[in-house]
């Protein structure tokens, strides 16, 4: 396979998508449900001062180990990309930043969970950072397609030279690589289903 850069252009602003694929849904469930129950609440809560609870910072926590998953996964996606880098870094940066303003908002919320204010301004910054998880995980696929593109276009072009071998030392040769490519292929597509 050539090691040539492929020239694609991000046609998207990444900043304003409405996400609507059951895939990028099902990986953001599990983060969702947890900022969720993290900032839903009675309208009125109680004023009495009760114990404070552990679930909210135990609900923190989660969203906080789940977005460092994230990104741990990210950067190892970023190194490797051949495309899309710079978008890749700043959509990574963007994460970062919103998780530390969510950090910030909940921790105050945590130490207050009584206080509806403190609550509230804890869903600006949830929303932001799903946002911004969002944003990366399609960036991610994006360099995921574009690999798989490049794939493509190499099988085409052995499938091409195929059909144009004049000996049969040639076609065998030319099969035995049309053969690697396809499978190569294959296991690309198989991993994309997964």
């Amino acid at each position: 396979m050539s090691t040539k850069v492929p020239n694609i252009r991000l046609k998207i602003d990444p900043r304003n998508l409405q996400i609507q694929t059951l895939t990028v849904e099902k990986l953001l469930e599990p983060l969702i449900i947890q900022v969720t129950t993290l900032v839903n609440c009675p309208q009125n809560p109680s004023s009495k001062k009760k114990g404070r609870s552990k679930r909210a910072r135990v609900l923190l926590a989660s969203v906080e180990e789940a977005t460092w998953n994230l990104l741990d996964k990210g950067e190892k996606i970023a190194k490797e990309a051949v495309v899309f880098k710079e978008e890749l870094h700043a959509a990574l940066a963007d994460v970062r930043k919103e998780s530390q303003a969510l950090q910030v908002s909940a921790e105050a919320f945590t130490s207050d969970p009584c206080s509806l204010p403190r609550r509230q301004a804890v869903v600006p910054a949830a929303r932001s950072l799903l946002a911004a998880v969002t944003r990366l995980l399609i960036l991610a696929d994006m360099v995921d397609v574009a690999y798989l593109l490049q794939h493509l276009n190499v099988f085409q072009r052995t499938f091409e030279s195929l059909r144009n071998v004049s000996s049969k030392s040639d076609l065998q040769k030319t099969y035995q690589k049309f053969q690697k490519d396809l499978e190569s292929l294959d296991y690309l597509a198989y991993k994309r289903q997964q």
